[in-house]
Parts: structure tokens; C-alpha cells; sequence
């Protein structure tokens, strides 16, 4: 009778083995007697993650189940050639091994696994109503782990976390010592053994919430949450632009026939370059919608905010006006910058009608000033003034002359919000319009699929140091986002800062703002950070004291076709090479740890080439502003550049 029960059990459990290309990565899927689905990921026959269950509970009609009944199985192999538009590289090339089962009561699940990582997703075959969505982690040990939580945090208000910038430092530990109460969100990073780096992340957020994880409180062990359907949302937050939820659903979404779900994705790597040069986000993204986007125009951008109209030595009163603008036009033209923004300010405040325009702007006539000048011009808009009014002020803007948008204030991922990113794009691309994604989640595969959309923040970037304490370490951060936020997508970091702050000499100031650092960790964070539409954020009047300087700043550019990381280690330093046409750029920097690192320039270049070359000053240490320009002809197959305490370097070869 035993063996009878025992054979009967068995018989229910189904097991599956899905290979990289190489071999190398293996996820083992078990359908288990219970009607639940797990899965591992083995790298180089080291165990990374235990078996994990996934799940979803779901309504169809008055049926409710969490059951994962496998009825079939499919194997594939997927591989593609890529265009990769106004990113780091022209073209990726993808290929893996796939799996799909197909579950009893509407579903699909597809597994992925390439060289760099494993993923899975759900396809509904039936309309259904989330209720909740099992993902977990059991991670083989109590690994490391850098996460960034939500900075928006009430002990008694969990609904609370669910509205948030999506900008913090990280914080790092064992995963059995993260807050338990206090949400995580995407991407993140966990060091496994061996130097193994595991990073989390999704993409295909089209239908979908975002995803938050958070710690239990057990060794090695995450598991996620996403924040409800809003039923009831009311105007107000930053200046009445913001959507608040008042009200929240039961379930976390509803999805139709043949929706695809977010791909889950956990990307591997066997050490810290390697990671940053993931592409599954990218990768996994749903392709590309436009049938032409050669009017989308990546570039430089004068930005006005952060330096907070803080020209100097001119003769009218620096602000929201039509002579300031002008004269930051007239910028842009001298150094060849392709765009200027106006950002908040432009329209009348706390209305949420972009139709109204301060009567200090005329903005007809700075369009045609700025296309005299060969300028274009972005401008900003808060959420709700956008989305209230969307077609109409694309239309409208559009025929002015505008070049795109940079929407802001979004602060949410939940299944209303997701989904207006994507009718945003739709309805910029319609009009010919690029739209900059800030007060943004992070980039989920929506850049592939709407190459207009250029940019997004979804990043603690330059902006926080116009308010943020001493104690906020900027370069620390500046050498973790590249191996963790980066490998979601560009980010609108907004560097460029031209008052600069050696260790122990920064302090918060709105109107004239410093960056941590030295000047040359500023240069050297247009190389290292991926970003299509790249501020200069600093005062024209600052850089126009240093005119070579900033022509470079102004010629380098902001897509590439060939990206390299040469070496790094999170939280430390990197070095990474770009190339476009014939010229490399290599950029470094570093936390407050001064180093010299020795560039092997072999695989990039032979033979001899011109060189210039921006680092760190003798006195960068103490005056963040000291830097040292030189020229000269490569000899021999490397560099040896010394970076101060939170310095860097540019190294640019012709």
C-alpha cells in the first residue's frame, strides 16, 4: 500500500532541465504533487538558488486558483539579431534555450535561459484578475546583498511604500538582515559565492505592476509584492500634478486574452564587469513598435533647474524668462549642445494644464529663436498635467516645434501607472515626439519597444545634492549604479557639475549646488553612465570660464556603437570603454579610495593614435576642481591613470 501511495505521488511529479547556450547556467523546473511549480539556477555546477516556488492566483469568472498544473511542455531555441537604437552598443545578439508549459485554467509560462542569466513569465490565454503573484528566493546561503529600499516609509501605513521616486542610496547586509517591513524595488544585487554575481530585475512591464521584494527575516530568502489596483486615485501631491490613491483594489491587476506578464528576470554573472554589461532588460523588452524612428534625435541638453537659473554677469534678471532662455540658447549654439529644456516653471503653477503658459515666457518665440539657432527645445511636464490632456498638448507642441517631453512626477508602478507609460510613448511617437521618463521606475524593456523614449531617471542622480545631508555618500553610489541600476536601462543621472567637492568639503545649496567628488569623476561619469539624452546640468556662465572643457563635454557622445567594461568592482571603481565610429572613449571612476588602474588598450586599439587625456589634478584631494588636460600619441598597449579620493578620468582615442 505504501509503495502503491508512494509510486501514485511520484507519478503526479513532473521534472524538466532547461540549459544555457554554453552550459554553463542550468534551472532545473519541477511540477510538484501539490500543483505547484519551483525552480533553481546551478552556475558552473555551483547551486546559486534552491528550489523557489512561483505561482499565480487567479480569478476567471467565479473561479478562483493558485493551482499550476502542468498539461504540456514545448522546448525552443530562441536566437535574434537585435537593433539596439540609441543605446550603448548598435546591435546585440541574443540566443537562448526556452521552455513554455502550458497550465491548466489560461496560462502559459515561458522560461528562458541565456548565457548571462534565467528569466520566466506568464501568458494569459483567457481574461483573469490577479489576485497575487508567487515570486521567491531561496538563495543557497545567506548571501550579501545590495538593495535599494523605497525612502518613503510609515511604520502603521504599508500602502504608503507603494508611492515612491524609486531614488535611494543602497543599503547593504546578509538577506536574512533586511528590514522586513520596508520594501525593496528593482534592480538589486546579491553576492553569491565563488565571486558570483546574481542580479534581479523584470521587464515587459506593460501590463503589470511592478515589482517590489522584501526580506523575511530567514537566511537567503526574498519574496516578492506589488502594490494593488488603485480603485479610487484623487489629484494633488507636488504642485496638485501627482495622482494620489486614495483607495486600492483586493487584486493587483486585471489582464485580457493573450496579455503577456513582466519577465522575472535573474541575471548571472561570474563577476562584477561582466554584470554590468547585462542586456536582458533590453533584451527581453517587447520589440520595437515604430516603423520609423529616424526623426528620434538623441544629444546634450543645457538644463536649467539644478542650476537654478544662476547665470552671471548679464544685464537682465536671470529666471523663467524669455532673456534667460535666450541666453542659454545662444549656449547651446556656441558649444554645439543639440537641446535646451525648459523644466518646471514654464506653465503656471499648480494647475495641471500645460496650455497655460507663464506670461514671462513666450514660447512661440523662443522655438523659433532656438530653430535659428539650430537648437531644439524639451519641455517638462508634471503627470497629470500630461495625462489629463495628452493628445492635445502633443498635437499642440509639436506643431509649435517642441521636441519632446520630460514627464515627471509619476512616483507610482502600479497597474494604472504601468500602463500610461505606455500610451505616453505611443502618443509622443504619433507626434514625433521624444519623451525623458523622470520621477520614474526603472527601465523595463520599454526603450526597445518605443525607441522615442530616451530616457528615465528611476535614479538617486545629481539632483540630491541640492538638498541631501553630508552624510549622503554620492560616491559610493556613483560606483554601484553601474553594475545594478544601470542594467535596467539608461538613466537620467544629470551630471556635469562644475563646483566640486573633495571629501569632507561638500554641504547642500540649492542655488549655487556641488557635487561630490572631483571634476574629473563628474567627465568621467559621461562615459561610464548610459544615457541617450545627457544633461549639463551646471550654469552656462560656469562653463563658459572653461571653454575646452566644456567642448568636450559637448562633442562626446551620448549613443554608441560598441560599449566595453574593462574592469571593476561594485561599490569600488570601474573603467569602461565606448566606442563610436573609429574613437574610444574610456572613462573611470572611484569611491574615496584613491587608485591607479593600468588600461590594457589592446583589444581596442594597435598601433600608434592621438591621445587626450583629462585627470585627476595634483591637488584634487583637497580642491575637487583641479583636473590636468594632456595631449600626446599612444605608445604601447597601456595607460596607468591615477584617480584622487572620488576622482576619475577620460581618456579619448582618435
Amino acid at each position: 500500500m505504501l509503495w502503491a501511495m508512494v509510486c501514485g505521488v511520484q507519478a503526479k511529479e513532473k521534472y524538466f532541465t532547461l540549459k544555457s547556450p554554453n552550459g554553463k547556467l542550468v534551472t532545473h523546473i519541477v511540477s510538484t504533487a501539490e500543483n505547484e511549480l519551483t525552480y533553481d539556477i546551478v552556475y558552473d555546477g555551483i547551486t546559486i538558488l534552491l528550489p523557489s516556488h512561483l505561482g499565480l492566483n487567479r480569478q476567471m469568472g467565479k473561479t478562483a486558483t493558485a493551482d499550476m498544473v502542468v498539461e504540456k511542455s514545448a522546448s525552443n531555441v530562441c536566437e535574434e539579431d537585435i537593433a539596439s537604437p540609441f543605446t550603448s552598443q548598435d546591435r546585440i545578439h541574443s540566443k537562448c534555450n526556452e521552455l513554455t508549459l502550458k497550465i491548466k485554467d489560461g496560462l502559459y509560462v515561458d522560461f528562458r535561459a541565456y548565457n548571462s542569466g534565467i528569466a520566466y513569465r506568464y501568458r494569459a490565454t483567457r481574461d483573469m484578475v490577479v489576485l497575487f503573484e508567487k515570486v521567491e528566493y531561496n538563495f543557497a546561503d545567506d548571501y550579501q546583498a545590495t538593495v535599494p529600499y523605497v525612502s518613503r516609509y510609515k511604520e502603521d501605513d504599508h500602502n504608503y511604500q507603494y508611492e515612491s521616486s524609486f531614488e535611494n542610496l543602497y543599503t547593504n547586509g546578509r538577506l536574512s538582515e533586511l528590514d522586513t517591513k520596508r520594501l525593496c524595488f528593482l534592480p538589486l544585487m546579491v553576492h553569491a559565492s565563488h565571486g558570483i554575481k546574481v542580479g534581479i530585475t523584470e521587464s515587459n512591464l506593460e501590463h503589470f505592476p511592478g515589482l517590489y521584494l522584501k526580506g523575511m527575516g530567514h537566511p537567503g530568502r526574498l519574496e516578492g509584492e506589488h502594490a494593488p489596483l488603485p480603485r479610487e486615485c484623487r489629484q494633488g501631491g507636488h504642485n496638485n500634478l501627482q495622482l494620489r490613491v486614495v483607495e486600492r483594489e483586493s487584486y493587483i491587476a486585471r489582464i485580457a486574452k493573450g496579455d503577456e506578464m513582466p519577465w522575472r528576470i535573474a541575471m548571472v554573472a561570474e563577476n562584477d564587469a561582466e554584470m554590468a554589461m547585462n542586456k536582458l532588460s533590453y533584451i527581453l523588452g517587447p520589440k520595437c513598435r515604430l516603423d520609423d524612428y529616424s526623426w528620434v534625435k538623441p544629444g546634450k541638453v543645457a538644463w536649467d533647474w539644478w542650476n537654478d537659473w544662476n547665470i552671471e554677469g548679464v544685464p537682465f534678471k536671470s529666471g523663467i524668462n524669455n532673456d534667460t532662455y535666450k541666453f542659454y540658447i545662444d549656449f547651446a549654439e556656441k558649444f554645439g549642445i543639440e537641446y535646451v529644456i525648459l523644466d518646471e516653471g514654464w506653465a503656471v503653477n499648480k494647475q495641471a494644464d500645460l496650455m497655460q503658459v507663464v506670461p514671462e515666457i513666450d514660447l512661440e518665440m523662443l522655438v523659433g529663436y532656438a530653430n535659428d539657432h539650430h537648437v531644439g527645445l524639451i519641455l517638462w511636464a508634471g503627470y497629470y498635467a500630461f495625462e489629463r490632456d495628452m493628445e492635445n498638448v502633443c498635437r499642440h507642441y509639436a506643431e509649435m516645434g517642441i521636441k519632446g517631453f520630460k514627464i515627471d512626477f509619476m512616483d507610482r508602478d502600479d497597474q494604472l501607472m504601468t500602463d500610461f507609460y505606455y500610451r505616453a510613448a505611443a502618443m509622443c511617437a504619433k507626434y514625433h515626439l521624444m519623451a525623458d521618463f523622470h520621477g520614474a521606475f526603472k527601465p523595463a524593456g520599454l526603450n526597445r519597444a518605443y525607441p522615442n523614449v530616451i530616457n528615465f531617471e528611476g535614479v538617486a542622480g545629481l539632483e540630491q545634492l541640492k538638498w541631501a545631508p553630508a552624510s549622503w555618500n554620492q560616491v559610493q553610489y556613483d560606483t554601484e549604479i553601474p553594475f545594478i541600476r544601470q542594467t535596467a536601462g539608461p538613466m537620467d543621472y544629470t551630471q556635469g557639475a562644475m563646483i566640486n567637492a573633495a571629501k569632507g568639503c561638500y554641504h547642500p545649496r540649492w542655488s549655487e549646488p556641488m557635487s561630490q567628488g572631483t571634476r574629473c569623476h563628474q567627465l568621467g561619469l559621461y562615459v561610464v553612465l548610459e544615457s541617450p539624452l545627457n544633461m549639463l546640468c551646471d550654469a552656462p556662465t560656469n562653463y563658459m570660464k572653461e571653454p575646452e572643457y566644456t567642448r568636450f563635454i559637448a562633442e562626446m557622445p551620448t549613443t554608441w556603437d560598441e560599449t566595453r567594461v574593462l574592469e571593476g568592482v561594485v561599490g569600488e571603481y570601474i573603467v569602461t570603454a565606448r566606442r563610436k565610429g573609429s574613437v574610444w572613449y574610456i572613462g573611470g571612476i572611484t569611491n574615496w579610495t584613491a587608485r591607479e588602474v593600468e588600461i590594457d588598450l589592446s583589444s581596442l586599439v594597435s598601433g600608434s593614435h592621438p591621445v587626450e587625456i583629462y585627470r585627476d589634478g595634483a591637488n584634487a584631494h583637497r580642491k575637487g576642481s583641479d583636473y590636468i588636460r594632456e595631449t600626446a600619441r599612444l605608445q604601447g598597449a597601456s595607460l596607468m591613470v591615477r584617480m584622487a579620493p572620488g576622482g576619475g578620468f577620460v581618456i579619448k582615442i582618435s
